[in-house]
């Protein structure tokens, strides 16, 4: 029973405001707007048809707009004829101009209606008479979409409304089944036009069909399809006619490898077997590619330079592009540092590879604090009870846990000095400022920063931040220096800028969960020098 009130009041104080640990956020977020994801990696293309088409029609009367039966337009005469009305061109493609007669209009482009109607009114009027007209909405058409789209129908629009919008009414191409490179008009079983939205995409080209009523947008089915991936700039399943030999060059040319791509590598399936292959982006241009092969670009050519990172008191450039034998001492002489605020006794360095063993390593102790909690045995019912209690407890705890990120700190220097050792990609060189504050955190009754005295012991910092919490562990204290080192309290001496940990107390006799907890805590001070308030 004892550990379930231990680590009750653990998780009552993750949520205090003395917890110095800060958890991710776990405030409620609204859902997303869910959308129809394809299994697997997406097609080229798969973004277009998001709704984005469908939200209006557009009839783009312009200068070149066709009229067509249906279409109304305004009409004004004025002078010694006078007729203001709005007209529309009847199913034979006329405007009937009242005293004028019927005007042929269908087939004509709307910047030259008023021209025709002008030159038709004037053979009757042929003086002091003009006219005024404007094609002000065209006759709605309803388009059959079908094939592999998501919601094949019948869909009304513009007769120049784009294959887009119909697409995007019917709900897009369907992902695993359809064509975005071989999609037909078709008017009376004739084809009016072959649309292949790659260009689109890459270009803008899109053909504009002029629709009528009846027409179809046929969507073919898909293609041979190849899987682009690794260091490129378009990811996803490209698709090419399966009547032809696809190339490496022809996926290059449209999944963009980065500059810096040196080689391809080939999964599939060759004569029914599995196959793979490993060639330079020379050779891979010539391969041929099947449909279902995967691709991943790399870049495998070894570079000479490696990025570090400098933080902390310097002055000038924070990144630096080196060698990458290069050795610390070596680029510290190229770091400019603020001479009278530096600390160059608490130079030390961050590096990536270091965090992520720190992080494995934590891990695999929650693991361990995991597996013993759930296969602990019970004696009894009230005592089953209990250990499920312990269960959830742990559970809350490790998920706690789990989110802390160790610094994946190296120590370079110990009694000022310094180990010239290579620097890896990535690394950042800490050059701490100088500090005059010792912070007191952990178990005290007052965690806090105080001014830095010559003649004061460990013990003095902690009283004063009140003493010891009743939860202390009184023969375990830490001190984090400034280079990264974290050391017992009994080997080192305080110095400015360092920080006073006080570890909790756990009563592990016999007791194998709590001293897997006690381990845990203590990987957490080394690796980010902070001491969870229990």
């Amino acid at each position: 029973m004892r550990i379930s009130k231990i680590l009750l009041a653990f998780l009552i104080l993750l949520g205090s405001p003395s917890f110095l640990w800060a958890a991710p956020d776990s405030a409620p977020k609204p859902p997303l707007p869910k959308t129809v994801e394809p299994e697997g990696p997406r097609p080229f293309g798969f973004e277009l048809f998001q709704g984005h088409f469908a939200k209006g029609t557009f009839d783009e009367l312009n200068a070149d707009y066709v009229v067509m039966p249906g279409d109304r337009v305004a009409v004004r005469l004025w002078g010694a004829h006078k007729f203001d009305g709005i007209l529309d061109v009847d199913a034979v493609g006329n405007l009937f101009l009242p005293e004028v007669g019927p005007v042929p209009v269908a087939g004509v482009k709307h910047g030259d209606l008023a021209r025709l109607v002008k030159e038709k009114l004037q053979s009757v009027f042929t003086h002091n008479v003009e006219i005024y007209t404007n094609l002000i909405n065209t006759q709605p058409v309803a388009v059959f979409v079908t094939g592999f789209v998501a919601r094949p129908g019948r869909y009304a629009g513009g007769p120049t409304d784009s294959v887009l919008y119909y697409l995007d009414q019917a709900g897009g191409i369907d992902p695993e089944r359809g064509s975005y490179r071989n999609i037909r008009v078709l008017r009376n079983g004739r084809i009016l036009a072959q649309v292949d939205l790659y260009p689109f995409i890459l270009e803008g080209a899109l053909p504009r069909p002029r629709l009528e009523e009846g027409d179809v947008i046929l969507v073919e089915g898909r293609g041979s399809v190849v899987l682009a991936e690794g260091q490129a700039r378009h990811q996803a399943r490209f698709e090419f006619p399966a009547t032809v030999t696809v190339t490496g060059e022809q996926l290059q040319e449209l999944a963009a490898p980065l500059h810096n791509v040196s080689h391809a590598s080939i999964v599939g399936t060759r004569n029914g077997a599995p196959y793979n292959t490993y060639l330079t982006l020379a050779d891979f241009r010539q391969m041929a590619l099947l449909d279902g092969d995967t691709v991943h670009f790399h870049a495998d050519t070894p570079r000479d330079t490696i990025m570090v990172a400098a933080a902390g008191a310097i002055v000038g450039a924070s990144r630096y592009p080196v060698r990458k034998d290069t050795r610390l001492l070596e680029l510290l002489h190229h770091i400019p540092v603020e001479p009278e605020l530096a600390n160059l006794q608490g130079i030390h360095i961050k590096r990536r590879s270091v965090a992520e063993r720190q992080k494995k390593a934590l891990a695999e102790a929650l693991r361990r604090l995991e597996q013993s909690a759930l296969t602990a045995t019970s004696a009894s019912v009230d005592e089953a009870n209990i250990r499920v209690r312990e269960a959830e407890l742990i559970s809350q705890f490790v998920t706690k846990v789990r989110a802390v990120q160790p610094e994946g700190t190296v120590v370079v220097g110990h009694g000022g000095r310094l180990n010239d050792i290579y620097l890896e990609d990535n690394d950042i060189i800490v050059i701490p400022a100088k500090s005059d504050v010792i912070l007191i955190s952990g178990e005290v009754m007052m965690p806090q920063s105080v001014v830095f005295r010559e003649e004061a012991t460990v013990r003095d910092y902690i009283r004063v931040a009140g003493g010891f919490s009743d939860r202390a562990d009184r023969g375990h204290i830490l001190v984090a220096k400034t280079n990264g080192e974290v050391l017992p309290s009994g080997d080192t001496r305080i110095e400015p800028g360092d920080q006073v940990l006080i570890l909790p107390r756990f009563d592990t006799k016999n007791m194998q969960i709590l001293k897997d907890i006690s381990q845990i805590l203590y990987q957490i001070a080394v690796a980010t020098k902070v001491v969870l308030d229990l």
